[in-house]
This record gives C-alpha cells, sequence and structure tokens, in this order.
C-alpha cells in the first residue's frame, strides 16, 4: 500500500485507531481497506479489549467519503465501494470487544456513519455532526439513514437526514447521538479511562452481551428476549462467571481471565 490512511497502536490492554489523512481525513478505498484489515487483527488478539477510535489533525473526525475518488465512478464501482465500506463498518459495529469514537471537529458524511458504527462516542466540545448527503443530490451510503434514527428517534434523524444540516456538539448530546461531551484538551484522557473500565470487564460476557444487544435490534421482544435467555447461558457456562461471583462474595475485585 502507498501510504497508511489508518494507523493504530496498542496502549495497555486497549486499541487507538486513528484515521490518517489530516486535515479532513476522508474516506477512500484505500482506508477501509486498511480499516478492515486492521480490525481483523484486532479482533483475533485477546490481549485487547477495547477499541479507540480518533482522527489526525484535530480539525476534523472525518468529512465522509472522499469525493474526488468518487466522482466519476460508474454505478458499478460506486456500488462495489458501497459494499466495501459496508464490511468495514459492520466490522466495527460486530466487532467482539467495545469501541469508542472520540470526535473531535467535524463528523460529516461517513464519518458520522463511522461514529454511528461504535459503542460509544464521546464529543469535543468544538465538535459538529451532519449527514450533507442531499445536498448533493444523492443519500447515505453507509448506514446513515438506518443505524441514525435507531439511536437517535425518527423525528430527529429525519431533521438531520432530510434537512442536511449540521448540529454541534451539545445538540448531538441533547439528541442522543453522544454519550458525553468535554473539553477538547481533555477528550483523550477521558475516552482512554472509560477504555480502561471496559477492559476490566469479563471477555466472553461483554463479547455476548454486545451481540446481544445489536441483535436484539432486528427482533420482536418475545424473540429477542428468548435470544437474551440463551446468550445467558453461554455467559453462565464460563470461568468467569465463577470469578465474578467468587470475588463479590470474597469482596475482592474480580481477575478475569476471558475463559
Amino acid at each position: 500500500m502507498s501510504a497508511e490512511l489508518v494507523l493504530w497502536e496498542k496502549r495497555d490492554n486497549f486499541a487507538v485507531i486513528t484515521l490518517n489523512r489530516p486535515p479532513m481525513n476522508p474516506l477512500n478505498s484505500e482506508a477501509f481497506q486498511q480499516l478492515g484489515e486492521i480490525l481483523s487483527g484486532i479482533e483475533s488478539d485477546p490481549t485487547l479489549k477495547a477499541v479507540i477510535f480518533n482522527a489526525s489533525g484535530g480539525k476534523a473526525f472525518c468529512t465522509g467519503i472522499d469525493i474526488a475518488e468518487i466522482k466519476d465512478f460508474s454505478s458499478l464501482q460506486m456500488y462495489e465501494f458501497c459494499l466495501q465500506s459496508r464490511s468495514s463498518l459492520n466490522k466495527i459495529e460486530n466487532l467482539n470487544k467495545p469501541t469508542i469514537a472520540v470526535i473531535s471537529g467535524l463528523a460529516l458524511g461517513g464519518g458520522c456513519e463511522l461514529a454511528l458504527t461504535c459503542d460509544f462516542r464521546l464529543a469535543g466540545e468544538n465538535a459538529r455532526f451532519g449527514q450533507p448527503e442531499i445536498n448533493l443530490g444523492i443519500i447515505p451510503g453507509g448506514g446513515g439513514s438506518q443505524r441514525l434514527p435507531r439511536l437517535i428517534g425518527l423525528a430527529r434523524a429525519k431533521e438531520m437526514l432530510l434537512l442536511g444540516d449540521m448540529i454541534d456538539a451539545g445538540t448531538a448530546l441533547e439528541y442522543g447521538l453522544v454519550n458525553e461531551v468535554f473539553p477538547e484538551a481533555e477528550l483523550m484522557a477521558e475516552a482512554e479511562k472509560l477504555a480502561q473500565k471496559l477492559a476490566s470487564k469479563a471477555p466472553v460476557a461483554m463479547q455476548v452481551l454486545k451481540k446481544t444487544i445489536n441483535m436484539g435490534q432486528n427482533l420482536d421482544l418475545p424473540s429477542a428476549t428468548q435470544f437474551e435467555i440463551e446468550s445467558f447461558m453461554l455467559s453462565f457456562n464460563t470461568e468467569d462467571r465463577r470469578e465474578g461471583i467468587d470475588a463479590l462474595l470474597e469482596k475482592r475485585r474480580p481477575d478475569f481471565k476471558g475463559r
């Protein structure tokens, strides 16, 4: 590959993935390919218990897909691009570890869609969010029209999607689009604190719980609660469950092994 468009590093027991096309960090085919490869490696590494998504430059988390790359695409090329991007974004959503998006500056289009696939979204005070595709005569192609209504409700999602306007960090917090808003200087430290807290949980239970929550969103309530029981039994039949209960009874901190 010609350049490292997506960087990653291990910090203690969690990973930090950084979009590396400053200042706007747009996503092109190569970036999605690199992202998918990095995620596959992280998924198979049992020493990594959480993942933070970050971006270079400070001006933008990500302003979406690289318009310069796709402007002359044929319909077939664009369809293949959408399938590639969906594959990488689905990997984030279904990763067997909790994920945190650290959003500083602009998160527009595909950048907002990437953030939507994460389990937690922490925003800096200067963060701005939007799905401006309607202003280009197109619609979202990375899950924005589907994940956004599920997260913030149909009415607010239609405001963002049909008007194509940006919202600030405070409004995003009000809508439930982000979990917390922090001063820029504190943002990464807060994300690392959250990653450490998540990493301290039982890995198998974390993986099973994340899958149960995600799968349950697409099921009716009776089916979802039955799926929950079956998933609960998976977590119950682990060494970590025994350790967790023993630690509670012995009034000590549990030492989970991921078994």
